[in-house]
């Protein structure tokens, strides 16, 4: 991940769903970084309406633009998740038909094909993106133990080859986390998110489908080329508590790689739930057998 960049001016913060907005929001505000959100409409919480902001329907490029203009705003982070738009119930302005085949763009690709595209399109007027991490890295979860509880062996066994098995998947644009118990692959993560993947684990416990995996643990990192920019791997308080629910015994995530929503109430969510949280050096391209 790129280091960390300094702010000219306001920071334009274009949001989308989860706490996430919000959360960048208030820190960057703690550091007297001056905002406007762009929100947009059925994608992200009204929670941003206590921040400077304006909302958007999706299809209002020219409306968005004109916001981030009209807000000396040349730095953006882009944060939340958005579903991809459906072209037949979208109004486009003006901006938009004159951006048309980006849109068009949107509705094909693979995800970190698309992001890409996003981070382009603004790129090539003139904005600089950056993410969350860079602009405030007291977000960013640090390099080794954050909780109370350290792994065992047998833990570190599982974490090891939890990163491989994010490694190998990443590669093929599938998922920024998995599961593994005991050696034992018991879930990764797929389009549903993290959140459904330690569902589905919590129903493997109470089934008995887990064969005697009592305990397990959740890698998280991004994949290898993914735009972290806007598409960083989160964890939050949630992420605890679906993790306990799931039998876990706790999480690793790549240091300096994955955000932490509401960093002390995850931690205080982890010690409460007795579960390890660490975070690990982190190379999503190097060689699962050399480490080079």
């Amino acid at each position: 991940m790129p280091g960390t960049k300094k702010v000219e001016g306001t920071l334009g913060i274009i949001a989308g769903r989860g706490s996430l907005p919000s959360v960048i929001a208030r820190a960057a505000m703690a550091s007297e970084i001056p905002i406007h959100l762009v929100a947009i409409r059925g994608e992200t919480s009204e929670e941003i309406e206590r921040f400077p902001h304006t909302w958007i329907q999706w299809g209002e490029i020219g409306k968005l633009l004109a916001a981030l203009k009209d807000n000396t705003c040349t730095d953006l982070v882009i944060i939340g998740g958005v579903n991809r738009p459906d072209f037949d119930n979208v109004r486009l302005d003006l901006g938009a038909i004159k951006t048309l085949p980006f849109l068009l763009s949107l509705a094909k690709g693979g995800d970190d094909h698309v992001l890409s595209r996003v981070v382009r399109f603004f790129e090539e007027k003139g904005y600089h993106i950056h993410g969350a991490g860079q602009v405030l890295p007291e977000l960013l979860a640090g390099e080794g133990k954050l909780s109370t509880k350290a792994p065992s062996a047998e833990d570190k066994g599982d974490i090891a080859t939890g990163f491989e098995v994010v490694r190998a998947l990443g590669r093929h644009d599938i998922g920024q986390a998995a599961v593994v118990a005991r050696g034992r692959v018991l879930a990764v993560e797929a389009a549903e998110g993290t959140d459904a993947m330690l569902q589905r684990c919590a129903e493997l416990r109470k089934s008995g489908r887990a064969r005697g995996a009592l305990t397990g643990v959740l890698v998280k990192a991004p994949k290898p080329g993914q735009e972290e920019r806007i598409d960083m791997p989160t964890i939050g308080p949630e992420t605890m508590r679906l993790a306990a629910a799931a039998g876990l015994s706790g999480l690793a995530v790549a240091a300096g790689q994955v955000l932490m929503a509401q960093r002390s109430e995850t931690i205080a969510a982890a010690n409460a739930n007795k579960l390890f949280l660490i975070g690990e050096r982190w190379d999503a391209d190097a060689d699962p057998v050399s480490g080079e």
